[in-house]
């Protein structure tokens, strides 16, 4: 299927090739205009005619008749250029240089600084995911997507769908944001994905190391803010429509997208749907529990899944008011390996290997439905930000009732059922800069009411409750010299509600008579939380130098599964206990960076030390509950330190090398595995990447072959149960390019992947179903399609 679809398409560009009349093109580089480095993704519209700098700037205009072309050049953070050019011939050497400027923000009338200009600024380690990058980065999640950033690791639970690590941090201390309202689903399970969209996203920031002041207690390790979509152009209906197809796990995915802005409002609309089957791992057996697995042609069976997503917004812009109602549902279907879920393979009755495309048990039903709003008001030197929003979470976990221990044979299937309502109001106050100081207030106010189903009890109901207040300060030492400053407090309460099992136990008396008794998992229980955040760090500019040092503490509460859990959680073969003893982590950080971009070079080193007071972790004790190991919710005090370094260059102005590496080393100073390091730590890796781009090939427009190969060193630094990690190397490659085939119409962007080229066997240290011996996916092949419409 994917072979046919390649060829269908290069014989559809062939075709437009041959025919196409004699016309003349136009070419050349945009630039910025003070440090003469070369802008991708730089728009130049024409009449008739439309293109994209790409990643060296070069761009190219093609079918141009004969006469005078009127062309408008814009990037996100400059200002517009226009140019006037008389075809007659091909011309090539046009030089465009892009001045950066004082900008509207977000389309409100209050002059502000360019984003790359905020980000050198403020001493916060942070970096920017652009459209660009998502798009010629795409994996088969969100997260999977962003690993090829250093200090971003993913827990992948199987093809479809992956969690995110900041510098070795997951689950719960990494705070995850969309359109300015925390998303909240059930990000404390490491079986549990991202339910986002990753299609449609424009730009996102990754901010590395504590973050709690400005985002709340959850963002401990870092955030993953995915910023909304900038402002369509006036009096314009552009939209494109996405394809995708892989080999791997015989995917296939459409995403379509429109977007419109007609006098002060704006819409965007998307709708999305992939299909997939089990994936295929480079062996034939697993071996876990020491029982042998086979495994039919390689597939993972029951690994296969299927999404359908849909968003939209509605916007108005006029004046100094801008505000924007978002709505977006994503529901997912996924299939988990039958041999992970209580070993119930060796007896179940379901023919897994029937076929790859179907999802038997066990596997999960999980819907995120979001509806909120943001509004943006410039009001007498003030901007004010108001976010709203509401989001349901409905997870449903499914598996083969069959009895275990005193648990009869349940009467259906559904193991597990959570049912999260977050209620979210967010306002943040920016005033105007008076004598240097830049100060912004905030007040964010957070609900949630969890509750649960299904026969097997693993977490209570809960309902949670969060408010904190901050001010910030950002201070104007010298246009290149700022120092920032801020406090936080954050209140909380968790109330837990009482569970008693369905079936009753059989319990020994003293006096050796027999009771039956509903034993009682969890108890109504009241517990409150309060701390303060805070920060304080420098930047100082210096030419094409930047330098960052920040120090900052953080807390984040317990949550409800650390603190009142009793249950099995068969898809990891244990049972978890809570602790209601458990206090507040805090952690103290130190941050540093050092940054020098050049028009040819470029080289960025963040080290970080981190010291968390109370680390919460999941401990294996050497007791038993029937046959399972019991695994309880203790802490300890856990010294980290590490970070990452990236460097490239760029030679003979299409080449570009680019170098990266992270590392990361935990040890826990206290408690029962003293000397350990946590669990899920991300070994020391490295990635080499080059990229080349060509003039033309036949009818391909601007190809751009990459090839990255990862290094990987071996992990040893390892908390039982979890196992030493080899290391590895592996090999992606890909060529991005755009055909002509429709005319006055942005050209198909074609992009082609094969990853994992030479098929290699390797286990990935932070995968859920490493723990489990499963190696990650095996040799794929993946074509995208992207045709732009306007």
């Amino acid at each position: 299927m994917l072979y046919k679809l390649l060829g269908i398409c290069l014989s559809i560009g062939l075709c437009s090739y041959s025919y196409a009349q004699e016309t003349y093109s136009i070419s050349g580089t945009v630039v910025d205009a003070r440090t003469q480095a070369p802008i991708s993704g730089a728009n130049i519209v024409g009449a008739s005619a439309y293109a994209i700098s790409a990643i060296d700037g070069s761009f190219i205009v093609k079918k141009l008749q004969k006469g005078s072309h009127m062309f408008k050049v814009t990037y996100l953070g400059y200002a517009p250029k226009e140019m006037t050019i008389e075809v007659s011939k091909n011309i090539s050497g046009i030089l465009v240089e892009l001045n950066e400027t004082d900008m509207v923000l977000e389309e409100v009338e209050l002059h502000g600084k360019t984003k790359n200009r905020q980000v050198m600024e403020s001493p916060i380690v942070t970096i920017e995911a652009s459209k660009e990058f998502m798009d010629s980065n795409r994996e088969n999640s969100l997260m999977q997507t962003l690993d090829k950033i250093p200090g971003v690791s993913t827990i992948n639970i199987g093809s479809g769908q992956s969690k995110p690590v900041i510098r070795g941090l997951g689950f719960n201390r990494v705070g995850v944001v969309q359109n300015g309202i925390k998303h909240e689903a059930q990000q404390w399970g490491s079986d549990h994905g991202l339910e986002i969209d990753q299609y449609g996203i424009d730009r996102i920031q990754i901010v590395k190391g504590p973050a709690s002041l400005m985002y709340g207690s959850d963002a401990i390790a870092g955030v993953v803010d995915i910023k909304p979509s900038p402002v369509p152009e006036k009096d314009t209906l552009q939209g494109e429509v996405n394809l995708l197809a892989e080999s791997n796990n015989d995917l296939l995915g459409i995403s379509g997208g429109i977007y419109s802005l007609k006098d002060n409002w704006f819409y965007r609309g998307r709708l999305t749907y992939r299909d997939y089957g089990d994936y295929k791992v480079p062996t034939d057996k697993i071996n876990y529990e020491n029982y042998i697995f086979e495994l039919y042609d390689n597939y993972l069976r029951n690994t296969a899944g299927r999404e359908a997503n849909a968003s939209f917004s509605l916007g108005f812009i006029s004046g100094k008011v801008k505000t924007e109602t978002f709505i977006s549902n994503v529901n997912a279907k996924n299939g988990f390996f039958a041999n992970a879920h209580g070993l119930e393979v060796r007896t179940s009755s379901i023919d897994y290997d029937t076929s790859n495309r179907d999802i038997d048990l066990p596997f999960h039903n999980v819907n995120h439905f979001k509806l909120s709003n943001s509004t943006t008001i410039s009001l007498d030197g003030h901007l004010l930000h108001f976010d709203v929003g509401f989001q349901n979470n409905y997870r449903e976990e499914h598996s083969e009732p069959v009895p275990h221990g005193y648990m009869p044979k349940p009467p259906n299937s559904k193991e597990r059922e959570f049912n999260k309502n977050t209620y979210t109001f967010n306002v943040k106050d920016d005033l105007k800069a008076i004598g240097g100081h830049a100060i912004e207030t905030g007040l964010q106010i957070e609900f949630q009411d969890n509750g649960i189903g299904g026969w097997g009890f693993l977490i209570p109901a809960y309902k949670r409750f969060m408010a904190g207040v901050f001010v910030y300060d950002q201070y104007e030492i010298q246009p290149d010299f700022h120092l920032q400053a801020g406090l936080r407090y954050d209140y909380g309460y968790i109330n837990t509600q009482a569970y008693y099992d369905w079936y009753p136990s059989t319990i020994n008396n003293g006096d050796g008579s027999t009771s039956y008794v509903y034993l009682q998992r969890a108890q109504d229980k009241d517990l409150n939380f309060g701390n303060f955040s805070g920060s304080v760090g420098l930047s100082y500019i210096h030419k094409n130098t930047t330098y960052k040092l920040n120090l900052g503490k953080s807390f984040r509460m317990p949550l409800a599964n650390e603190l009142a859990s009793d249950g099995v959680n068969y898809h990891m073969y244990r049972y978890e206990k809570g602790n209601l003893e458990l206090d507040p982590e805090e952690s103290y950080q130190i941050d540093v960076e050092i940054g020098h971009d050049a028009p040819l070079f470029n080289i960025n080193m963040s080290p970080f030390v981190n010291y968390f007071n109370n680390f919460i972790y999941l401990n294996p004790t050497p007791n038993y509950y029937e046959t399972l190991q019991i695994y309880e919710y203790t802490q300890s005090k856990v010294f980290r330190y590490g970070g990452e370094v990236q460097a490239g260059t760029r030679l003979f102005n299409r080449l570009k090398l680019e170098a990266s590496a992270e590392y990361v080393h935990s040890e826990q100073v206290s408690g029962e595995k003293e000397g350990f390091t946590i669990p899920f730590s991300p070994p020391l890796s490295g990635l080499f990447s080059a990229s080349y781009q060509f003039y033309k090939i036949l009818f391909l427009q601007d190809p751009v072959f990459t090839a990255n190969y990862r290094i990987t060193a071996k992990q040893e630094e390892i908390v039982p149960p979890e196992e030493v990690t080899d290391g590895y190397q592996v090999l992606n490659v890909s060529l991005q390019t755009k055909i002509n085939v429709l005319k006055n119409t942005a050209p198909l962007e074609v992009r082609f992947k094969l990853n994992n080229v030479f098929d290699t066997k390797y286990y990935n240290h932070t995968s859920f179903y490493r723990l489990i011996d499963v190696p990650e996916a095996g040799r794929n092949i993946s074509i995208s399609l992207t045709q732009t419409f306007y």
